[in-house]
């Protein structure tokens, strides 16, 4: 279990990381899959001791930018259609 794994400071300072990250995303019908992405990156980063709150909150932020980059990927769409597409009169 992680309550065991690490100590209560660095628990908190995980959860505020957590909370911190999941406010610069949009909710949506994906938010429990997110927050599950940034925690397990907020996990990473404890476990390879990198415990304070700046270095847990940078690596929760990285990963919810890494998923507002792939949710924009998703909905974007090309602005013109292929040269090879093309049908000719």
């Amino acid at each position: 279990m992680i309550s065991e794994r690490f100590d209560r400071r660095t628990l908190a300072n995980m959860e505020i990381a957590l909370e911190r990250a999941c406010a610069v995303l949009s909710t949506g019908s994906d938010k429990h899959r997110a927050r599950r992405h940034i925690a397990s990156r907020i996990i990473r980063c404890a476990d390879g001791g990198h415990r304070t709150l700046g270095s847990l909150t940078a690596a929760a932020m990285g990963a919810a930018h890494e998923l507002r980059a792939r949710r924009k990927r998703k909905t974007a769409k090309p602005s013109s259609p292929a040269v090879g597409n093309r049908v000719s009169a």
